[in-house]
């Protein structure tokens, strides 16, 4: 079985880009930014501050967030509701970032994305996985791209959606995010020290894609031949007995 954990700042292609390679290589998508962002969305439905950590930890035995996959695409259920468009707008981006940063609301998440590796062949997306919630993946990924060029393709997506900002504004505020994230006492986004940085500046779509698959190949051709060569040794052990 092998997991796959990409990693990467906000807007740097990370959810696209895994929902590609993981429709290519057969396997399930779990986008955990989603889950965090739904935990921003009850927050900000309840009036809080999603700065204020107790106001945030204090809701979560209220809430139940569910995964949903309907032809190999995830839906993110809120209390039973389908969430998925809702928070993908700006202001629910930035209450992840503040509730990210409660230990509560990563605890209340983490068993829900370990479990998902574990019984599934996934590509997990996030800013913490390969770093924390699956240290030992089989491939670890750090997509990134400048803050330019994120706020852009975030600006495009969010105009094609009939939800069109400012440029500056958004490029602030992934400015904001990106420190916020980086910075934070619980899991800081970084790249786990065995990672392979990709970063997608300039670079089509398509182009990413397929150094994904070829990364998630070349592990997969490194895990069988550790199988053999495990198997092998076994098999010397059995003879010489």
């Amino acid at each position: 079985m092998l997991d796959i954990a990409i990693d990467g700042p906000s807007g740097a292609g990370k959810s696209t880009v895994s929902r590609a390679a993981a429709a290519e290589l057969g396997v399930i998508y779990v986008d955990t930014g989603a889950l965090y962002r739904a935990v921003g969305v009850a927050a900000l439905r309840r009036g809080l501050d999603t700065k204020d950590r107790e106001g945030v930890a204090a809701i979560l035995p209220e809430i139940t967030i569910t995964l949903g996959f309907v032809e190999g695409e995830q839906h993110v259920y809120l209390d039973g509701e389908d969430v998925s468009k809702a928070i993908r707008l700006p202001e629910a981006s930035m209450a992840a970032s503040d509730v990210s940063a409660v230990p509560a609301v990563r605890a209340f998440l983490f068993d829900l994305q370990r479990t998902l590796a574990k019984e599934n062949d996934c590509i997990m997306d996030g800013r913490d996985i390969g770093t924390v919630v699956l240290p030992d993946a089989g491939l670890k990924i750090f997509l990134t791209a400048s803050a330019e060029e994120r706020a852009r393709r975030r600006f495009l997506e969010l105009e094609q959606r009939g939800t069109p900002v400012d440029f500056d504004t958004l490029l602030q505020e992934i400015i904001q995010r990106d420190y916020q994230d980086s910075h934070r006492e619980i899991a800081p986004l970084r790249p786990a020290d065995d990672a392979v940085i990709v970063d997608t500046t300039g670079v089509p779509f398509d182009e990413v894609v397929a150094r994904v698959v070829a990364l998630a190949h070349e592990a997969m051709a490194k895990l069988r031949a550790a199988e053999i060569l495990e198997e092998n040794e076994a098999y010397g052990e059995d003879t010489d007995a």
